[in-house]
């Protein structure tokens, strides 16, 4: 069976600046903009030996003293990619060209209100801006959402990820003491792939937990997003299973009236260096029992989704695309589903010892 799953690419030549130098840059931007035969022009990080490393391993011909520096320096038609921390988000948006085009790591700031301003400084300078969130552009993603668009599984009533496994927090130290660590730096990824399929959700429930031992401010969620009566999306989230490989689950599963697809993202599992990826699916056929198949599928969520974000800004700004999909104006909704789903976890539930006062139960003591 024929899924066509690649990003398309832009058909010009837009020039990429860089502005941040971590290990995001190294391990998946750098090698994706290779493999995609992306050029990248120049590189500006706060510590300027650690952009003149990437430059000298990656061939990145300008290495900048800073962000006004890159400005100054770039041609009219480049694109800016950041990945500095989003505290940082809104001075460095502000320091680029009007018009310019720009792809911003994901999340769109650490809390609801930065979204905002976020938001409003790229309406101002009228920035063609989109958010990181390269999970849509997974291989396996894009092999599902291909499936169901064209009818392969009926229509869609639940959609799950299942996460279970020991995520190595320490790779991330300016990450792992954030007060939100959970939804707002790995949930987001499921909320913002799950509106992309289902839309936006009416409300969200949601819980977000520490583990007793440790100091993270959260490490296990479930994240319910409301469609109604039939459609159930759910996301279950568990970063302390720290009991071998053997039960460890890292999957997003699609189910609909005629058949269902189940991913594995072996990338989350024995985090770096991960597992393979698995992509399956079941058609069921009337009259025959149902049977799950194999697709192969090159790629896979790092570095190749990162391939997607950036072509997708490219082709939308060389006017071969005519959406942006992960565009600041659709990812403002996820911020929204991420907020809301916070406000739910810290309001809790309804009260179940409020369902049995005595008065309301006629019992009459003793």
């Amino acid at each position: 069976m024929h899924i066509p799953y690649k990003p398309l690419l832009p058909k010009t030549e837009l020039p990429i600046i860089i502005i941040g130098a971590g290990g995001i840059v190294k391990d998946a931007h750098l090698p994706a903009y290779k493999q995609a035969g992306f050029k990248v022009l120049g590189i500006t990080n706060r510590t300027k030996q650690r952009a003149e490393n990437l430059a000298a391993e990656f061939g990145i011909p300008n290495v900048y003293e800073s962000v006004e520096d890159a400005v100054a320096n770039a041609p009219e038609n480049a694109v800016y990619d950041i990945t500095i921390m989003p505290e940082k988000y809104v001075e460095t948006l502000e320091a680029l060209p009007d018009g310019a085009a720009v792809l911003i790591q994901k999340p769109m700031g650490d809390y609801f209100w930065q979204a905002k301003e976020i938001l409003a400084v790229c309406r101002r300078k009228k920035l063609v801006a989109a958010i990181n969130f390269q999970l849509r552009y997974a291989p396996f993603v894009s092999a599902a959402r291909y499936m169901i668009e064209q009818g392969m599984i009926g229509e869609l009533y639940d959609m799950e990820v299942r996460v279970t496994l020991v995520t190595p927090w320490e790779l991330f130290p300016h990450v792992m003491v954030h007060p939100r660590l959970e939804i707002q730096y790995h949930s987001i990824h499921y909320v913002d792939m799950m509106r992309s399929f289902l839309g936006d959700p009416f409300s969200v429930y949601a819980k977000t937990l520490k583990h007793p031992a440790k100091s993270l401010s959260s490490s296990r969620s479930t994240i319910i997003l409301d469609y109604g009566d039939t459609m159930h999306a759910v996301i279950n989230t568990n970063h302390d299973h720290e009991f071998g490989a053997h039960n460890q689950e890292s999957f997003i599963k699609w189910e609909g009236t005629k058949g269902a697809i189940k991913a594995k993202m072996g990338l989350l599992m024995n985090y770096p260096d991960g597992v393979p990826d698995k992509f399956e699916y079941c058609l069921v056929e009337e009259g025959k029992q149902p049977e799950w198949n194999t697709l192969e599928l090159e790629g896979s969520w790092f570095p190749e989704a990162f391939i997607g974000t950036m072509s997708n800004l490219m082709r939308f700004k060389e006017g071969s695309d005519e959406v942006l999909y992960t565009s600041v104006e659709d990812v403002i909704k996820t911020m929204a589903v991420v907020e809301s789903a916070y406000i739910s976890s810290d309001k809790g539930g309804v009260v179940v010892a409020d369902q049995l006062k005595e008065e309301d139960l006629g019992i009459i003591s003793n």
